[in-house]
């Protein structure tokens, strides 16, 4: 069973169409993310009608031009559905820089002190603006060992980070144990903090990831790690324990191998597991059965 862990269900013009292919698939469940209200709300509403549907709520930073403080109250109101699992997705996006900078830092800190208020995991967007994303998270609390306090610890490697990943080409493509055994859950396991905050889409470097994971954080893996000539995306995978990995479409966005150039949707998270799989020299059911057991603990279903 698959779960994807970011999309965008509400962005379609034939949602029928997308609703049909998702239930003839392998998902377990999507995430609707929402990106201001208006979407937020239909996120809440598609969770309301569906079952393998779950929503997250939030200003994403290219929305948040218009946005009053009193939307604030409404992502609480919002909050309160018990199938609203994150907030997110928020953060700072300087690809673009749509909205001016202070303004994103304002809205990223609020929302970041309301999942601490309501003690909601958090789904992070950030684009081109890595330094400050961290610097942000660590100011407002997103890893103090108060929220880490909330959650459950998780299960990982007992030898990571010290034990070190091996290429993907010494992993082959079938699924072997050449890969670091450790990486896969096959070695001893011990408990690592988790502060539940979700870096969405991650397109930084490894060691940025290996350090978010230390203070708690998970790495979302998306599409492009299936691009020929992604070797950032495919180092991160190779970095990071697969117990600390999601799986997610970023749908209608970043169309996966073979997809690319087609409209995404959920049910393409298949290539994106196949992909770690292949990385992690695992199975594609071990990464989807990992991926999914990881998606359903960091959300809370």
């Amino acid at each position: 069973m698959l779960f994807d862990a970011h999309a965008h269900v509400y962005d379609t013009k034939d949602k029928e169409g997308l609703i049909r292919a998702i239930e003839d698939s392998d998902l377990k469940y999507v995430m609707d993310v929402g990106c201001d209200i208006p979407t937020s709300e239909e996120a809440v509403s598609d969770a309301a009608k569906y079952p393998w549907c779950y929503a997250a709520i939030g200003f994403q930073p290219g929305e948040i031009g218009d946005a009053k403080d009193s939307d604030l109250d409404r992502i609480r109101e919002l909050a309160a559905d018990p199938k609203v699992c994150a907030i997110g997705e928020i953060g700072l996006d300087y690809h673009y820089d749509h909205v001016p900078r202070d303004v994103q830092e304002r809205w990223f800190r609020m929302q970041i002190r309301l999942a601490n208020e309501l003690k909601m995991p958090i789904m992070i967007h950030t684009r081109e603006a890595d330094d400050d994303t961290m610097r942000i998270l660590k100011e407002e609390g997103a890893f103090s060992e108060e929220r880490k306090s909330w959650f459950p610890k998780r299960q990982g490697p007992s030898d990571w980070p010290t034990k070190p990943a091996k290429s993907v080409s010494s992993a082959g493509a079938n699924g072997g144990q050449a890969d670091a055994e450790c990486q896969s859950g096959a070695c001893s396991q011990t408990l690592y903090p988790d502060a539940r905050v979700m870096l969405h889409c991650y397109s930084g470097s490894a060691e940025m990831a290996r350090q978010y994971v230390k203070l708690g954080a998970t790495i979302s893996i998306c599409g492009p790690v299936t691009f020929k000539n992604n070797r950032r995306t495919t180092e991160v995978v190779q970095a990071i324990p697969l117990e600390f990995l999601l799986a997610e479409t970023d749908s209608p966005y970043l169309a996966p191998e073979p997809m690319r150039g087609r409209t995404n949707m959920p049910p393409y998270v298949e290539h994106t597991v196949r992909r770690i799989a292949v990385i992690k020299g695992v199975s594609f059911d071990e990464a989807a059965e990992a991926t999914c057991a990881n998606a359903e603990r960091f959300f809370g279903i």
